[in-house]
């Protein structure tokens, strides 16, 4: 650290405020929000940091500026200003590439509800915003449905409908709009009908719901069936978009919700709003890390973000852990019933929404799905390198006969199938699966040595202990233990073993690492069986056939590629066996399955 960089680190202020990195070229590289500047700031060059990117973010830091605020809140809202101001090179940066649907009741007499993307403050309301267009829709045709409301853009001040400014159109005659463009609707009547419209879209639907069913009531006491019918379909609709909305207990109101997933190289958020039981708003967003940041992190900035993106007033959040979002909110982490249960709800929506976006990269950009899979692989099973180049054996024998062994190769997490081998046990009498393995194993590695061809990063063998032990023996002969890493994997709880480790590691039974392990290893097993069934059948086929007196190998070949099998040699007429391979021999054949009786 130069001289320059270490004065204005110590002369930095013991308060909360945000911090900001500036290369050589005095370019921003880093916005960072701290409760103490001094002690924050401090950290980043006192201590020898794991992750690589902060190593090289340090390195490039020639100069710091910072802001002093009064509360840690100030400092959240400061911090994400500056980086969507100045877009630093090592800060993550929620994408907004979209501008989001709101619901808007205008500010006029008799006000109109629609969908709009701008917001114009004009004291006109706005609810939103939507993350699905479809929302929005089924809300809009919900009201349409409810209350007659006017589409037209007219001004309908007291003095135009007074001079009969205006004549009602086709929407009045078909039963949508009541008509008070000329006056056959009261500014009262109508306003009522706004604020129950304001409490649907706030998820508050208690009071249309009592409303609706006094009218029905009403109508069907005065005989007035038809109407009280056309009200009873209207509180059904209700009731309808109510029971897909609600989902929790309808005590929780006006509270967000947020929790997030990760993986070695993104985090997915997911927000909820809840008001009145019910999820009015609903987010979720993929964050690529920069920094290796933890989850708790990446959710502060999610948290900051969409609340002031979607201008949520919420005095009250709900999170899976414990996150420092300032003063003037209350994070509560639920232990149970329904507020646990919508956190888990939650959660639940971030990981569809990964598994949406594997499967778009799956396709779009392979590329990156491999390295995900790889960088996860890496870590779940504490290897030192990406095992880009896997390898995989199993050992086949049935009742201790015909001893096989099979290689699988998978690249890039995938099967490599032209590059799978098999084996027939050529050192090892008997059903010895611990001296398959070894003979295998040093088979397959000389001849990669001896070929100068590439060797695995990771070599799994199917079975515990006693199998590992057995590949490693080999690899200690072809000097190559510590240059490739090995593993075994056991059937009964799959669980993991390492040379010299008698614990072994259990991977989450979900995780893609194991799945991946799993499908190597039963790959094999396939592999293997085959190769073995198709010995054993060979085998049968020709011991019968070799029984037969003065028979050759020729002949039962040429007898196999006619007739496919022993039993079908069995029933061929002695006529059929003459045309294959003549009179002498077919009568060979045809007597030892037809012997004559005496």
């Amino acid at each position: 650290m130069s001289t320059s960089l270490e004065l204005q680190v110590k002369t930095l202020p013991n308060e909360p405020g945000v911090y900001q990195y500036f290369d050589k070229n005095e370019v921003i590289i880093y916005v960072g929000k701290a409760k103490n500047l001094k002690k924050r700031v401090s950290s980043y060059f006192n201590k020898q940091h794991e992750n690589g990117k902060t190593r090289v973010l340090v390195k490039k830091i020639v100069s710091i500026k910072h802001i002093v605020v009064d509360t840690e809140t100030d400092a959240l809202l400061l911090e994400n200003n500056l980086i969507k101001k100045y877009k630093p090179r090592y800060n993550i940066l929620l994408k907004d590439d979209k501008t989001y649907p709101w619901l808007c009741i205008k500010k006029e007499r008799f006000p109109r509800i629609f969908m709009t993307r701008r917001v114009i403050k004009d004291g006109s309301e706005y609810f939103g915003p939507y993350t699905s267009i479809k929302t929005v829709r089924i809300l809009l045709d919900l009201i349409k449905e409810l209350y007659p409301l006017r589409t037209c853009n007219y001004d309908l001040s007291h003095q135009n409908i007074n001079e009969g400014k205006y004549k009602v159109c086709l929407e009045f005659h078909l039963k949508n709009c009541k008509g008070p463009c000329e006056g056959l609707e009261t500014e009262s009547h109508y306003d009522a009908a706004i604020k129950e419209i304001r409490n649907i879209v706030k998820g508050n639907f208690k009071d249309s719901l009592d409303k609706f069913q006094e009218m029905m009531m009403g109508f069907a006491e005065n005989m007035e069936f038809e109407e009280a019918q056309k009200i009873k379909e209207k509180l059904n609709l209700l009731g309808n978009y109510q029971s897909k909305s609600t989902i929790i207990n309808p005590s929780i109101n006006n509270v967000d919700v947020f929790s997030i997933i990760s993986d070695e190289t993104h985090g997915y958020a997911n927000f909820l709003k809840i008001s009145n039981g019910s999820i009015i708003q609903s987010h979720t967003t993929e964050i690529k890390k920069k920094l290796d940041e933890t989850d708790k992190e990446l959710l502060e900035l999610f948290i900051v973000e969409i609340r002031q993106r979607f201008n949520s007033q919420s005095s009250e959040i709900y999170t899976p852990f414990k996150v420092n979002i300032g003063e003037s909110v209350k994070v509560t982490i639920p232990k149970l019933g329904d507020k646990k249960r919508i956190v888990e709800l939650s959660e639940r929506n971030a990981k569809y929404y990964r598994m949406e976006q594997f499967k778009q990269v799956q396709i779009v950009d392979p590329e990156r799905h491999v390295k995900r899979i790889m960088a996860q692989m890496k870590k779940d099973l504490r290897l030192s390198v990406e095992p880009r180049h896997i390898e995989c054996f199993d050992n086949s024998n049935i009742q201790g006969t015909h001893p096989v062994a099979a290689c699988v190769v998978f690249r890039d997490g995938k099967p490599s199938k032209k590059e799978y081998r098999h084996y027939n046990i050529k050192t090892v009498v008997g059903p010895d699966d611990f001296g398959s393995m070894e003979e295998v194993v040093f088979r397959r590695y000389k001849r990669l040595l001896e070929e100068e061809q590439s060797l695995p990063q990771l070599i799994i063998v199917d079975g515990g202990k006693g199998q590992l032990s057995s590949a490693l023996k080999s690899l200690d002969l072809l000097g190559l233990r510590g240059k490739i890493a090995i593993i075994g994997i056991a059937k009964r709880l799959e669980e993991i073993y390492y040379p010299d480790d008698p614990i072994p590691l259990y991977l989450d039974k979900k995780s893609e690492t194991l799945k991946i392990t799993q499908y190597l290893r039963n790959e094999a097993h396939r592999f293997g069986i085959t190769f073995h069934r198709n010995k054993r059948s060979k085998s049968a086929i020709k011991s019968e056939l070799e029984q037969i007196p003065d028979v050759g190998a020729q002949t039962i070949t040429t007898l196999l590629r006619k007739f496919k099998s022993a039993k079908r040699v069995k029933e061929a007429s002695l006529e059929d066996l003459k045309i294959e391979i003549g009179h002498s021999r077919a009568m060979k054949v045809y007597e030892y399955y037809h012997p004559k009786k005496e």
